[in-house]
């Protein structure tokens, strides 16, 4: 049976395998020198005056929660990582988001594209404000490729919890509805950018922005669902 035919409860016990054996010639590498080594999600650090580092205790909270719902083991802390630094490539999911001005230099644009078209997943959350900046700089890496919103039937939406209405709203911002959007290479998804929801905070420590336990619940599965399609497609 194909990945992409896949059903959703065998996900989790795939995940393990597809990292320790590399998706790409890319990642090949990588996989061997971390085998059965926890499960890492990387934040991105970008230049332009964005706060990259916003809500430190998100990412933690949700491999925390990845361990507890699936058994993958997961690292304690996320790791920083720069488009630049050499062990990019380690790292096969990219989480990144901000509320301001995003930059890529003509180096980071270049590593961003091979890193994506080498097997790596980019996942942006705005947090509210970064939206003008991040279609701009996405436009330096594919030029000839827009943002195209996915519909509600898309795997990500339904590979482990079931979102059939599409994206929850876990902040109010403009009274807009939220929105998934996706960047294709060669037929597959490598990068998710969810816009006028804002799914990390409800990631963060519960004292921190205050959401109910409900809210909190619809952000960690649709970030578990997340990372567990960046992994397996």
């Amino acid at each position: 049976m194909s990945v992409s035919r896949m059903h959703p409860v065998a996900s989790a016990s795939l995940l393990i395998f597809l990292l320790l054996i590399g998706r790409t010639v890319g990642w090949s590498q990588a996989a061997e020198e971390s085998e059965a080594a926890p499960l890492v999600v990387a934040r991105l650090q970008y230049g332009g005056g964005g706060d990259w580092y916003n809500d430190r205790s998100i990412l933690p909270n949700l491999m925390h929660q990845v361990e507890q719902r699936t058994n993958i083991e997961t690292a304690d802390q996320e790791v920083i990582v720069k488009l630049t630094d050499a062990e990019l490539f380690q790292y096969p999911f990219l989480f990144m988001t901000g509320h301001g001005n995003v930059r890529f230099d003509q180096e980071e644009v270049e590593r961003l594209r091979l890193y994506l078209t080498s097997g790596g997943f980019l996942y942006i959350d705005d947090d509210y404000g970064m939206d003008e900046a991040i279609r701009r700089e996405l436009k330096k890496v594919f030029p000839d490729r827009e943002l195209a919103e996915l519909p509600f039937d898309h795997p990500i939406y339904h590979l482990l919890y079931d979102f059939s209405g599409g994206l929850p709203k876990i902040h109010e911002h403009d009274n807009q509805p939220p929105q998934g959007f996706g960047l294709f290479h060669r037929g597959r998804l490598v990068l998710f950018y969810t816009y006028e929801t804002n799914i990390s905070d409800g990631w963060a420590d519960p004292e921190v922005h205050e959401d109910p336990p409900e809210v909190r619940e619809q952000a960690f599965r649709m970030g578990i669902n997340i990372l567990l399609y960046a992994m397996l497609f």
